[in-house]
């Protein structure tokens, strides 16, 4: 009380600075308490004390190194490994000495799938069910682009267990307005979990000029091809860390543009092939679905779906058509070859370096069906909106440009819509078509020589690219976290995959999946599957830009549902919607709960975005609409 009195005739100003000794002193002893997970002991000196330290974060002992191999827009009929014509000695490999997955899906087109790979969850629900690019995206939870940081990515997960984690090649799943050297980077793959990134932020690039990223920094490319790029930096990665710190296990996601447009290959990757498809893509359907057959990923009395109508039967075809689609294909055979080939360096190296036999690799042939984004006749330098081109023009310049395919001056080369669906065999449809298997069934490869008793095992049980995640987390020993820097995690949608390494038999555990991609839709459930098209004109935006109009918005009521069983007709020849209607409806009722409960809703054709983008520039700053949209559909169409 005597010094309460005492301080009690002290100046105010004197009163607030012992006041605010009193609270400093107090706050620092609150600041000197330690924090809940410490578990040594603090006394007033060293000797009442005791040291801790927290134990450095190590993977589970044994855990193995994890690569990921994601190509792009290959079809399931192309790669030898599961059949097809081009020749993939790697693929081929991998395959007869781990397992071939022949029930695998992706979501049918390129920034969905890598989401949900990279977060074991749906697109919807990680806000990808379109893209990231700004002109693609719509602002709605599905549909933004921005994957949230409480849907924790693979990387995130395996870092904070113990491994490092290195990204090459494409990303795409970085909002545009993000993909400058002032970021922010909290999207970028280094914000997402990788350790170090080199490749692409985008959908597509030049692969002898690639919008080349390392780290959290645009560089200059040095003229060679994007995939030798990827693959020396892949192994530098490697090689660097295991040096730094031997046996620690590491992931690598490798992720080339290959074999999306722009076909671009030297030369000598490409001459082997020719001739190799003067015969054409109808008498390539045979021969591959015979090869399917033989290797088993197929059943043995499959039968090929008719040719789609717009494509020409290849022997009435004019000998310029013939001349300029061989060589298109050609180009595509020898991109993917060579590829391949990068890849197999990849490999040889784990082999040089004794790392290979405790390493699970896991490859996605494609991130969706082949790509249809060619037209009828294919492109060169011109893109899929060329404005007031004709079929014969396009097939004029074509022939005039037949040199160019596959050079560094092709920069949107891609092949005819018939390749397409023949590098699909033996499935209907193709990328894009979330409603079909031709555009969401892509072959998978699990190689892990430690892990897998059976040599070039098939395994028939269906399965996502969320799948992929929870697979990689059990083989691994490590159990998906609660939460990531303190941020609580969403959980995660994708069904293991574990039990089917070594047991052919095993039950699939994925029983319900949606898709959606632009209007088409499907929802599987155990064998049965609901499916609808959604078919508006392709070329709607360019026909509306000669009568400068904003095309008419899409109408999904019109869409015709289909239902299939899966587990009896795997690529969807039989038609049952009409002998079992209640079925059909009970699937159409689950796609409305999954699409609410992965943020899918509004449904969204990317033609009612883009036109309704061009339409308010257009109101706004009185631009000419044919300039806005050509500047809007630059490099659309072609993710």
């Amino acid at each position: 009380m005597k010094n309460f009195k005492l301080n009690a005739k002290l100046k105010t100003p004197q009163k607030g600075l012992l006041l605010t000794a009193l609270l400093v002193a107090q706050l620092g002893l609150a600041q000197n308490k330690p924090d809940a997970s410490y578990k040594g002991v603090i006394g007033k000196t060293l000797a009442e004390s005791k040291e801790y330290w927290p134990e450095p974060v190590k993977a589970p002992a044994g855990a193995p190194n994890v690569v990921w191999i994601l190509l792009d827009d290959v079809g399931f009929g192309a790669s030898s490994a599961f059949g097809g014509l081009i020749n993939t000695p790697t693929f081929d490999a991998l395959a007869n000495n781990g397992l071939r997955y022949t029930n695998f899906h992706t979501t049918a087109i390129c920034a969905p799938t890598r989401a949900a790979l990279l977060t074991g969850r749906n697109s919807g629900r990680v806000h990808v069910s379109g893209f990231s690019h700004t002109i693609l995206s719509a602002g709605f939870p599905g549909w933004d682009g921005r994957i949230p940081s409480d849907k924790g990515t693979i990387a995130e997960i395996l870092r904070e267990n113990g491994y490092n984690t290195f990204a090459v090649g494409k990303y795409g799943v970085t909002p545009d307005e993000d993909a400058t050297d002032a970021g922010p980077f909290d999207r970028w793959p280094t914000g997402k979990g990788f350790d170090h990134f080199y490749g692409f932020l985008g959908s597509q690039t030049d692969q002898y000029n690639p919008d080349l990223v390392e780290d959290q920094a645009h560089i200059k490319p040095d003229g060679r091809h994007l995939n030798e790029l990827i693959t020396d930096k892949a192994i530098s990665y490697i090689k660097t860390q295991q040096k730094a710190a031997p046996g620690k296990p590491f992931f690598l996601y490798y992720a080339p543009g290959a074999v999306h447009a722009p076909h671009q290959v030297e030369e000598k990757w490409v001459k082997p092939y020719e001739g190799k498809f003067n015969e054409g893509w109808d008498v390539y359907r045979e021969k591959v679905l015979a090869n399917q057959k033989k290797l088993g990923v197929i059943p043995a009395n499959a039968v090929l779906p008719e040719r789609n109508a717009l494509i020409g039967e290849w022997k009435k075809l004019t000998p310029d058509q013939k001349k300029v689609y061989a060589r298109f294909m050609e180009v595509y055979a020898g991109f993917l070859t060579y590829t391949d080939y990068e890849i197999g360096r990849v490999v040889n190296y784990l082999k040089e370096t004794n790392q290979f036999e405790n390493t699970v690799i896991f490859v996605a042939i494609g991130d969706n069906g082949a790509s249809k984004e060619g037209t009828t006749q294919g492109t060169i330098s011109q893109g899929l909106f060329a404005q007031g081109v004709t079929d014969e023009q396009n097939l004029q310049s074509n022939l005039e440009k037949i040199g160019e395919i596959g050079t560094a001056k092709g920069l949107n080369t891609n092949y005819p819509l018939g390749w397409a669906q023949a590098t699909n065999v033996p499935f209907k449809n193709w990328k894009q078509d979330a409603q079909s298997e031709g555009g969401t069934r892509n072959p998978l490869i699990i190689h892990y020589p430690k892990g897998i008793k059976e040599k070039g095992g098939i395994r028939n049980q269906y399965s996502h690219v969320t799948d992929i995640l929870p697979t990689t987390l059990d083989i691994a020993g490590i159990k998906a976290p609660e939460t990531i820097r303190e941020i609580k995690q969403d959980i995660i949608q994708g069904s293991s995959l574990y039990a089917s390494l070594n047991d052919p038999k095993a039950q699939s555990l994925h029983k319900v999946q949606y898709y959606y991609i632009f209007g088409n839709r499907a929802i599987y459930k155990d064998g049965w599957k609901a499916a609808a098209a959604h078919l508006p004109d392709p070329f709607a935006i360019r026909k509306s830009v000669e009568k400068n109009q904003v095309p008419a918005p899409s109408n999904f009521d019109n869409d015709v549902w289909e239902l299939y069983n899966i587990d009896e007709d795997f690529n969807e020849r039989n038609n049952l919607a009409k002998k079992y209607p209640e079925k059909l409806e009970e699937l159409k009722k689950l796609f409305d709960e999954q699409a609410k409960e992965n943020n899918v809703y509004p449904l969204i054709d990317w033609q009612d975005v883009l036109a309704r983008r061009i339409h308010n520039k257009s109101a706004d700053k009185n631009q000419n609409l044919q300039e806005l949209i050509k500047q809007a559909t630059k490099g659309a169409g072609t993710h």
